[in-house]
């Protein structure tokens, strides 16, 4: 079991406990520390609260994180596109349809399945035995780059990046529709949709603010080719601010319509940008776009 401690200063005063944790633990997701209030892992002055209690000045939180359950996630020798390696972090291009970690009906073939193979189980334990090492996601059906730490100091460094925004994060695109201005900002909240759980939407009640930038790189008929810039990274963002605007992603079959013989969205993670936890260096990568984007691309614009 591990404890964190914090008090609540002055300007705490009103702050939610969850969301003063979770920015106080930059490895702690405000819906992480939301579960272990609700299973009784949080006290305030050595009292169990609420996840909407307000601080008060000089409240004394203790945080107590219960120790990863063992799980039996196998090593897999899976081929991995790896586009840099060190002894604290490696980047990795993920390919379309491989998801990041398991979960129901997907116990093997994972990304982690591979990393655990490739690492020999040297990954950071921050997120607990079902993903270790893993930073930050990509959805199944997005291609591309993802960032990986070896152990808990380059993890808790990179996640403090993310939250401040200075981690660079850039995708391609092809969606649908001609935009009349080609550049610009989607700022808008997102939250989880109240009429199905497994999606998301834009919505003013318990949602995260979330900012998209974006600029159409290309157009072929009713579709343009379209580079965004992440400011923040809510769980399928640029789909749902795609969706958002009128201009879904294509093939998107959750905030679009699915399009045949096209599995999931176009939308690829292009470029990531950090700076190293132990060299104080920036880095950053860019991959190609990969060979069923740009078969899309060249079918489209033959159509179009």
């Amino acid at each position: 079991m591990t404890e964190l401690c914090f008090t609540a200063e002055e300007k705490d005063v009103g702050s939610r406990i969850d969301k003063f944790i979770s920015d106080s633990e930059p490895s702690l997701t405000r819906s992480s520390v939301q579960k272990l209030i609700d299973s009784g892992f949080v006290t305030c002055n050595s009292v169990l609260i609420q996840k909407n209690y307000k601080l008060r000045r000089g409240d004394k939180i203790l945080v107590s994180q219960p120790d990863p359950v063992e799980l039996d996630v196998e090593p897999e020798n899976i081929s991995l596109e790896i586009f840099y390696e060190d002894n604290d972090l490696l980047v990795v291009n993920k390919p379309k349809g491989m998801v990041v970690h398991p979960a129901a009906g997907n116990y093997s073939g994972t990304l982690v399945n591979a990393l655990l193979y490739h690492c020999k189980g040297r990954l950071s334990s921050i997120n607990g035995v079902i993903r270790p090492g893993i930073v930050h996601r990509i959805d199944k059906n997005t291609s591309g780059l993802l960032i990986v730490a070896k152990n808990d100091d380059a993890h808790n460094d990179l996640a403090r990046q993310i939250k401040a925004h200075s981690f660079t994060r850039e995708y391609c695109a092809v969606v649908t529709g001609r935009f009349s201005e080609k550049t610009g900002t989607v700022h808008a909240p997102i939250g989880r949709s109240k009429y199905d759980r497994k999606k998301m939407c834009v919505c003013d009640t318990n949602s995260k603010d979330a900012v998209t930038h974006y600029e159409v790189i290309d157009e072929f008929g009713q579709f343009s080719l379209v580079r965004f810039r992440l400011e923040t990274g809510r769980t399928h963002q640029i789909r749902v601010h795609c969706a958002y605007i009128g201009h879904a992603v294509y093939g998107d079959d959750v905030y679009g319509k699915p399009v045949k013989g096209v599995q999931g969205q176009c939308l690829h993670a292009k470029k990531i940008g950090f700076v190293h936890p132990s060299s104080g260096e920036y880095m950053e990568f860019d991959s190609e776009l990969p060979d069923y984007f740009v078969k899309i691309i060249g079918k489209l614009k033959k159509i179009s």
